[in-house]
């Protein structure tokens, strides 16, 4: 069968039926990946599991099975370890490192039903904004430019997981967010994803970037989609220190698009920086709010200028202490040695070797600021402005029920346009990090189309635990913005 332009809502409907299998489903979506290859969103494809897979879920829907995800196929992004099925971290260092475990987050998966289509390209260890640090190459958005074929970034890190959402390589994703990278790329293509609250997902069989800021979560079409996704996502895991013993609600169930009595906070010190048409289309999405029956309220969130610096100093140090374990010993890449080379040697050339230059640069900030002499000046501050930070959430959220905010600065950029200037590349998270140092949830909505003809997006944010409410304000900001745009097929 060809691939339909389909949703997941869309294909459970379906094959609940009958118009279609989940083999047919699945053989389609292979199709599609293999057609792709320009795109480099897929690193590994698992066609014959995905086979087996969808299969299973036929003769489980044939004996009266019938859930959200039976028969469903998603990609992972290469951060969850798979068992059985190769998982870098998109580093040389992890080269051929085969889980024998599977993650939590895409055990519940397939639980549910799901099928595996293969892994998901991504920046290595997660260190980027734009999916350009992979050991596999660069991943490139199905978008171009109006009259220009300059390749386009996806965003990051998640950028694999977006793209190939946005090119219907798959139904849905799973992908991680520590400063942003589940939100700037869906908004880069023109797809939803949501980033919940810290806790809400197992980060158990994850590989850690920063690992209090890390959290996993869904990207897919459209607001139902991630909603589904979420739901059997999520759910408290006793492997995991970090993973909160709250319900699950039932997300999709709370789509309404009913905000009548709700309160949505316009936060005054998110317009510093902003693109012009971004933010004519964050003014116009609190009128869409406005026009689902929310109050629009101005305030305030005074220390969000302190955000971007107090990031690249948590993050990086977590991240030297987390990637300290890779080192040529028990698994992974390890640097030929020359003769006489002791220990020491051993692990000073498999890091300098396995690391690329975007990860050596984080975990040699992450070391400085750890470092004696500079805890208290550096790390110790940082953390202090990141409970200021928290506060004026918390203070804001005494009157507002959600927050409407941009998601980054501009529409996407071109390959290389910003990969030699660091800071310029940090910039892209400053209106998305505070959630992650707040650990708050927050929903990325495709919301319009630049000058240029790529995709804009507006990320709303919630309280803590409140997903459901969240995902309802997105879902009414979703009609609203009525965005059906697609990228022109060059791949």
């Amino acid at each position: 069968m060809t691939l339909p332009a389909t949703t997941i809502a869309q294909a459970r409907d379906g094959l609940r039926r009958g118009d279609f299998t989940a083999r047919d489903l699945t053989e389609a979506c292979l199709s599609e990946i293999g057609a792709a290859s320009a795109l480099n969103a897929f690193t590994t494809v698992t066609a014959e599991r995905a086979i087996d897979m969808a299969d299973a879920a036929d003769r489980a829907r044939a004996s009266g099975e019938g859930g959200d995800l039976l028969g469903i196929p998603i990609g992972v992004k290469d951060l969850f370890c798979t068992e059985g099925v190769r998982s870098q971290a998109a580093s040389r260092i992890l080269d051929g490192f085969v889980p024998p475990y599977e993650s939590t987050v895409t055990a519940k998966l397939w639980a549910s039903g799901a099928v595996m289509l293969g892994k998901l390209n991504m920046d290595e260890f997660a260190m980027g904004s734009s999916t350009e640090s992979s050991v596999y190459g660069p991943c490139v958005s199905p978008w171009r430019r109006t009259g220009d074929e300059t390749p386009i970034v996806p965003g990051g890190s998640s950028g694999g997981s977006a793209a190939a959402v946005a090119a219907r390589l798959c139904l849905g994703a799973t992908a991680t967010d520590t400063g942003g990278s589940i939100r700037q790329p869906a908004a880069f293509c023109g797809v939803t994803g949501i980033k919940p609250t810290y806790g809400r997902c197992s980060r158990w069989g994850i590989v850690a970037y920063a690992s209090s800021l890390d959290q996993a979560g869904p990207i897919a079409r459209d607001v139902r989609d991630v909603a589904i996704l979420l739901r059997h996502m999520a759910g408290h895991d006793p492997k995991d220190s970090t993973s909160a013993a709250i319900d699950v609600p039932d997300f999709e169930a709370a789509l309404t698009g009913d905000l009548r009595g709700k309160r949505i906070g316009i936060p005054a010190e998110y317009a510093e920086g902003l693109g012009e048409e971004t933010a004519a289309l964050w003014r116009k999405g609190a009128e869409m709010l406005r026009d689902a029956g929310a109050e629009i309220v101005d305030i305030s969130l005074p220390h969000t200028k302190y955000a971007l610096p107090a990031y690249y100093i948590i993050a990086p140090a977590e991240a030297s202490s987390n990637l300290a374990r890779y080192d040529g010993v028990r698994y992974g890449h390890r640097a030929p040695l020359d003769q006489g080379d002791g220990v020491t040697e051993m692990y000073e050339k498999t890091r300098a070797e396995g690391f690329g230059p975007e990860v050596r640069r984080r975990v040699m900030v992450g070391t400085y600021v750890l470092s004696a002499g500079y805890y208290d000046a550096y790390y110790l501050r940082a953390q202090k402005v990141r409970t200021l930070i928290r506060r004026d959430f918390e203070t804001a959220f005494g009157a507002v029920d959600a927050i409407l905010t941009p998601v980054s600065p501009g529409p996407a950029f071109g390959i290389g346009e910003v990969t030699g200037d660091p800071v310029q590349m940090y910039l892209q998270d400053v209106f998305s990090i505070t959630l992650n140092l707040a650990g708050l949830p927050g929903v990325a909505v495709p919301a319009g189309i630049s000058a240029n003809g790529l995709p804009l997006g507006l990320q709303i944010v919630g309280k803590p635990w409140g997903e459901a409410e969240l995902l309802n304000a997105a879902y009414a900001l979703e009609q609203r913005a009525g965005f059906a745009a697609e990228p022109e097929r060059w791949w």
